[in-house]
């Protein structure tokens, strides 16, 4: 699987726009890997499609298996800059959550080759992300952020005690994930159409509540 070049490495011709280059290379990439995974992508395609060689991308990127775990970087790392915009500890611990899903709903719907590229990696069984340090720091400070929220919320005495955030984070992420994954199979299987932007809306506006009534204190039987 591994295709690398084996010659010492030179630095390519075409280098007037690196930055430019490498971000046409990860655009197709991502759309590569997403539609294909790692096995079924192809460098070639790679490079006609940006109109460069191989030899560049294997330059930027050391192996197929490199560019792969930049594509998954990347992913990981625009999720969380846009993320952190959201400003959660100027809102309220309920808004603050609210928000937080919402963001996490719409983010996953229009960005649906990350979720592709999430279930690729997890075909792979977490090989390629295990060796990535900047995903696993990315993802603690996603951690960090709903622990800060729910503190908050617990101090305010709206979000009940004894809740994990790494449990609400996997339920933020099994809800939202899902309505992506699995929306073809769904759809088929109920008959319905549950990506227009009504049943987008009720449904985002379902697992907001859902969250939210979870955590809350005042929802407890």
């Amino acid at each position: 699987m591994n295709e690398t070049v084996h010659s010492a490495r030179k630095p390519p011709k075409r280098t007037n726009d690196p930055e430019r280059t490498m971000a046409g290379i990860m655009a197709v990439a991502t759309k590569e890997f997403a539609a294909k995974g790692l096995a079924g992508a192809r460098i070639d395609a790679i490079a006609d499609a940006t109109h460069t060689s191989k030899r560049m991308i294997y330059y930027y990127y050391g192996s197929k298996e490199g560019l792969y775990l930049a594509v998954l970087e990347d992913a990981y790392r625009r999720i969380r800059a846009t993320e952190a915009e959201l400003h959660l500890a100027d809102l309220t611990p309920e808004e603050a959550l609210k928000a937080l899903v919402g963001f996490t709903f719409d983010h996953h719907h229009s960005n649906q080759d990350f979720i592709r590229l999430v279930m690729s990696e997890n075909i792979q069984r977490g090989e390629y992300l295990a060796q990535s340090k900047l995903i696993q720091e990315l993802n603690v400070s996603a951690i960090q952020s709903i622990e800060a929220l729910y503190k908050r919320g617990v101090k305010a005495g709206v979000f009940r005690k004894g809740l994990n955030p790494i449990d609400i984070h996997a339920s933020i992420s099994a809800l939202t994930f899902f309505n992506v994954s699995n929306r073809y199979t769904f759809d088929l299987i109920f008959k319905r159409n549950g990506h227009s932007a009504k049943a987008l809306a009720a449904r985002r506006q379902s697992v907001v509540e859902m969250v939210l009534r979870f955590v809350s204190y005042s929802n407890l039987v």
